[in-house]
């Protein structure tokens, strides 16, 4: 048993070993890539709005879309962390911290689009609530104002969760550095020395935060998607966009969770530590999420014809017909509802290369949903005389890409500079198999 809790303890440091040119390149390239992303950023404040495709009457496009995604990218580490703590499922015990990094280094991503969206990102303090001569305040009765709570509190709880849970292995970590590492390590570690009392702290601490933490699962993007449910514009004024986007959220995260987990187990060498009953379970959970946003369409559907409103049906149908809404439409069906099924065969569960391949086309099923529902119903609103489709310009997408490079740069930061696995927890669960 020691020599196995030695092997675990070395292995999950081993990451944290001085890295290679490889590791360098890739952080430079993903840093280069997140710098062209603000470059394009910076050229859009000097020329204006006027360079991306935004208009009239589509005023909400890829940026609002982006901020949509990793919003529901983020929902996965606190539902793989907290609520499966609570249910004391202990498989997720392997991937929870990467997801945990993932939600924070998403929520990190998701806020810097609504700054990009205004044009003016200077003004962005005044969504805030302070003190002021003026004496003017928000309108807390739009969900726009909804959305900056939202997200700070869910970031704020997200990297607390996420600091907490790395207390003791930064510990273990200062232990086996040295140098300006261990210093650094020691002083992140909060003097933990795995005392009796520091444990019963820390068990109550993370419990209380698994609590806080489960309620922002169902609230956070419950709130997003009131930025639509709260509007009239045809195709989004509905009651089924809360659940709606909280399961797409769930599945999007889900995946996203998969596509990262299954080239860091083998680029660190934890294959003995993450293993393929890890991925078949996060596969279960995606094909009963995709069940769930599967019913969600077919309900939408349904709604839409049986609203007896004109002009809901006719937006909606567009979507079956459109001249650019329908191929996005059937190919976001088909990544998200219908792929996903070939979950049920146990061969497909655990075969890594259909695993990953799937996770991607969900990953790109949830971006064309998010873009079909904001800019197709933005394109067909009440009056056919200003009806337009949207055409993304290069700086949209080059923003677009740019915050996927923000968001991997900084994963792939972490992975090398804490633990990627919770070492304790590892430890805990040996032991009592041991017994």
């Amino acid at each position: 048993m020691a020599a196995d809790l030695r092997a675990l303890h070395q292995d999950l440091l081993r990451p944290l070993e001085p890295t290679g040119p490889a590791y360098k390149s890739t952080v430079l390239l993903l840093a280069l890539i997140a710098g062209w992303g603000g470059l394009c950023w910076l050229y859009m404040m000097y020329n204006g709005l006027g360079v991306s495709g935004i208009s009239h009457p589509v005023g909400w496009g890829l940026y609002i879309t982006n901020f949509v995604f990793w919003v529901g990218i983020a929902h996965s580490g606190t539902l793989i962390s907290a609520i499966l703590f609570l249910f004391r499922a202990r498989w997720r015990t392997a991937i929870a911290r990467s997801s945990e990094a993932m939600t924070v280094f998403a929520v990190m991503t998701a806020g810097l689009f609504p700054l990009v969206h205004l044009g003016r990102p200077w003004y962005f303090f005044w969504l805030l609530p302070y003190p002021n001569q003026r004496e003017l305040q928000p309108n807390f009765r739009s969900p726009l104002v909804w959305d900056v709570f939202a997200i700070s509190t869910y970031l704020i709880i997200s990297s607390v969760f996420l600091y907490l849970g790395l207390i003791p292995d930064l510990a273990a970590a200062r232990d086996a550095a040295r140098g300006a590492r261990r210093k650094l390590y020691g002083l992140l570690a909060l003097g933990w020395r795995g005392t009796g009392r520091q444990w019963r702290s820390f068990s109550s601490a993370y419990l209380l935060f698994c609590g806080l933490a489960t309620p922002l699962v169902v609230s956070v993007h419950s709130v997003v998607s009131w930025d639509f449910a709260m509007g009239i514009v045809p195709g989004w004024h509905a009651t089924i966009f809360a659940p709606y986007f909280v399961a797409g959220a769930i599945l999007s995260g889900l995946a996203m969770v998969l596509t990262l987990s299954i080239p860091l187990r083998r680029l660190l060498r934890l294959e003995a530590y993450i293993t393929m009953r890890h991925f078949e379970n996060l596969a279960k959970l995606i094909l009963l999420t995709s069940l769930i946003v599967g019913y969600a369409y077919v309900v939408e559907a349904h709604l839409a014809w049986g609203s007896g409103d004109r002009i809901e049906r006719d937006s909606f149908g567009l979507r079956f017909h459109g001249s650019w809404e329908s191929p996005l439409f059937w190919l976001m069906v088909a990544c998200n509802a219908v792929i996903p099924l070939l979950f049920f065969a146990r061969r497909v569960r655990t075969h890594l290369p259909s695993l990953f391949g799937i996770a991607l086309l969900i990953n790109v099923g949830m971006y064309l949903e998010r873009l079909v529902i904001i800019s197709g119903s933005l394109s067909h609103d009440f009056l056919p005389a200003v009806w337009r489709g949207y055409h993304p310009t290069w700086v949209e997408a080059s923003i677009t890409l740019g915050s996927f490079g923000w968001f991997l740069m900084w994963f792939v930061l972490f992975v090398r500079q804490a633990p990627p696995l919770p070492i304790a927890e590892l430890k805990e669960h040996l032991q009592e198999a041991s017994l």
